[in-house]
């Protein structure tokens, strides 16, 4: 097996790399798929985002997987897997056996984690304002967003079809976290108060 043979893989590439291969298998492996790195730290067990980067970037050097990072907020990074032979070669090329059944039988009955493979759009408002609840979210930030994609027909800045509404939801919810905390104003004590005097003052002495 190839994994056993690379002296260069620890545990927490084989587990990040077996978290990949799970999302590749329940959608019926694609060519490609769009990741959340949220979800991927929690099926792999990786606590530090640095790790978690530094070993996506890792086995994508090492051919394992291609790591194809996004660098806007509003589109998620993208990831392929490939299928392995049995020769000393990587075969990048290679087709993808029973694409329409997964190989590996994937039985949860919660609910999160199945919304986790869920990429078609929302069919209503209700599904939309139960995935924001689940994530501990209110309902007006459901319904905002569930209006706002509707408005401008599903699509990413109105220009590009949004493949996969879990992941804008969870960038809708980053991006308000990041404006609450911009608009958090400062505790009393830290607000400098330019008018404030002391009331004990000598007259007597010159200004």
């Amino acid at each position: 097996m190839t994994i056993a043979k690379d002296s260069r893989l620890n545990p927490t590439h084989i587990s990040l790399y077996m978290a990949l291969f799970n999302i590749w298998n329940i959608n019926r492996f694609p060519e490609d798929f769009i990741i959340i790195r949220d979800e991927i730290m929690k099926l792999s067990k990786i606590g530090s985002k640095s790790t978690y980067h530094r070993c996506l970037k890792q086995l994508d050097s090492w051919k394992y997987i291609r790591y194809i990072p996004s660098h806007n907020s509003f589109i998620g990074s993208r990831v392929s897997l490939f299928i392995f032979g049995t020769t000393s070669k990587q075969p990048l090329n290679s087709p993808v056996p029973n694409q329409g059944q997964p190989l590996v039988p994937y039985i949860n009955n919660n609910k999160q984690n199945q919304n986790l493979f869920k990429r078609e759009l929302p069919q209503n408002e209700e599904i939309v304002i139960s995935f924001f609840s689940e994530n501990d979210w209110p309902k007006i930030e459901a319904q905002k967003f569930y209006a706002h994609y509707s408005a401008i027909g599903w699509r990413i800045g109105g220009k590009i079809k949004m493949m996969d509404w879990y992941a804008s939801a969870k960038s809708w919810m980053l991006k308000v976290e990041e404006l609450q905390l911009k608009q958090t104003p400062l505790p009393q004590s830290q607000k400098k108060d330019n008018l404030k005097t002391t009331k004990s003052k000598n007259y007597c002495e010159p200004l």
